[in-house]
């Protein structure tokens, strides 16, 4: 898998920055280091489940439902929403729809990675669940 575990997206956004918006940084746009290399964070998730819960800074494309199925032309009519210059870090619930979006996006000729357990990853995380270090752990050794 081409991915990014949590901790390691955390630390390249700048960690619990916070400019109490919400965001990783003052202007939202997600790009928290000083030279520009913070990924650009694409949630693919349905509209309901990005606004209740979602990455500081990132941006919603709700194109879930159509990748799902097996649809990728609703992600490649919208990929002038996307930032070829910078890194892309997919996002879905646990994972697995995002590497689809990934794969889309690699295609296209972007720099994509797949965030590790989706949300579900990321909230255990920042949660520090024990089941997020286990699976952690596990992404460490394969």
């Amino acid at each position: 898998m081409n991915g990014i575990r949590p901790d390691e997206l955390d630390e390249r956004l700048g960690g619990e920055r916070e400019d109490g918006n919400g965001n990783g940084d003052g202007d939202g746009n997600g790009d928290t280091d000083a030279d520009g290399d913070a990924p650009f964070v694409l949630d693919v998730r349905p509209a309901e489940a990005y606004e209740s819960d979602a990455i500081d800074g990132s941006h919603n494309l709700p194109v879930y439902g159509d990748l799902r199925a097996g649809d990728e032309s609703a992600l490649r009519s919208r990929l002038e929403e996307i930032p070829r210059d910078r890194e892309v870090v997919t996002v879905c619930k646990m994972g697995i729809v995002a590497k689809r979006a990934t794969s889309v996006l690699e295609e296209e000729g972007y720099d994509a990675r797949t965030l590790a357990g989706g949300m579900s990853g990321w909230n255990g995380y920042r949660a520090g669940s024990l089941g997020y270090k286990l699976r952690s752990l596990w992404w460490r050794i394969r």
